[in-house]
């Protein structure tokens, strides 16, 4: 594909425009098998120089590496307008209304600061906290102190439940809402997306491939290593189920995979076919695919190159997921 100028988006409130296709840091972190520090800043660097201009990352991911990989390619990019999102909360020993105080709030927020070497962080973003805590407006009340103070521009939520983000924006000061948004997730397209788009909220879509199912290359007999989500909370072990896989059943996924198979246009992979829909929906602001190595990185931006999906490809990827997916998660989330 020729060099195409990646198409940014208006980021809700904030006064930002982002490349519609972002960066997700979670892999370059930990959680997903070994990623050698190096090819992890190359991963960075190639979608840096593929028009990315958006990353995502959190303070648990490899606690604090993945912040400090951002923080070292930043530093060799000096005037890039690069946008860093990350997340606070789950450095929580257990996920309690009662821990998102403000002392809590601003210990993990100046960790991030020294981490990712700013001044102010671009945006936080409550990381995945429990659905209760949405009725607590003092913990939304801590982020518009900290936000007077200086330490954060903007923040916004990630959020497990479609529910959790429509409760989210009811607060004044959320910016933005990052919720898992796929091929095999499709509920948000619904109600929230609407809702969002009425109130200016940028919408962040993660988990964009169904944690490599969406790749279509894994298989029945693919392995992965012991510390590999994909390994160790296949049934919500460790964190929400609905993280990997897009808690879908394995088996289920490669079924619908192989009649996805058969959509992908004549030069593309599936991942970017997967990436491509997500971004045929107006309302997300930005898809934030991982990287472990720069070829994946590249292949990820250049999904944004895609023509538009034709109305009978919309149809049909429509019909699998509500033919083989849509009974396993479609009211969980």
């Amino acid at each position: 594909m020729g060099e195409a100028v990646m198409q940014l988006r208006k980021f809700g409130r904030t006064g930002r425009r982002v490349g519609e296709v972002g960066f997700g840091a979670w892999a370059i972190g930990g959680s997903w098998g070994d990623v050698d520090e190096g090819e992890a800043v190359a991963a960075l660097n190639a979608a840096l120089d593929a028009g990315v201009t958006f990353v995502d990352t959190a303070d648990v991911y490899g606690d604090g590496r993945s912040e400090r990989i951002v923080a070292k390619v930043l530093k060799e990019r000096p005037g890039a307008d690069i946008y860093v999102a990350t997340k606070a909360g789950r450095r929580l020993p257990q996920q309690t209304v009662a821990g998102y105080t403000y002392a809590n709030l601003s210990g993990w927020i100046d960790r991030s600061l020294q981490n990712l070497g700013v001044e102010a962080l671009d945006l936080v973003q409550l990381h995945c906290p429990p659905t209760d805590l949405y009725y607590h407006p003092e913990a939304f009340d801590a982020l518009d102190r900290i936000k007077a103070e200086g330490k954060i521009r903007d923040y916004g939520v990630s959020v497990e439940r479609l529910e959790e983000g429509l409760k989210a924006i009811e607060y004044p000061g959320v910016v933005s809402v990052q919720i898992i948004f796929n091929l095999f997730r499709q509920r948000p397209a619904g109600l929230f997306f609407a809702t969002a788009k009425k109130r200016d909220i940028a919408v962040i879509a993660r988990v964009p491939l169904a944690s490599g199912l969406l790749t279509g290359k894994l298989k029945a007999d693919s392995t992965f290593a012991d510390d590999d989500h994909r390994k160790f909370n296949r049934h919500g072990e460790a964190f929400d189920v609905g993280e990997t896989f897009s808690g879908v059943p394995y088996e289920v996924g490669l079924a619908a995979v192989e009649r996805i198979r058969r959509l992908v246009p004549g030069g593309a992979t599936m991942a970017q076919l997967a990436l491509r829909w997500i971004l045929m929906f107006d309302p997300v602001t930005v898809v934030i695919p991982g990287a472990r190595n720069a070829a994946q990185a590249r292949a990820n931006a250049e999904a944004a190159d895609l023509p538009w999906l034709e109305d009978a490809d919309m149809a049909a990827l429509k019909a699998i997921y509500d033919e083989d997916i849509k009974p396993y998660v479609h009211q969980k989330w």
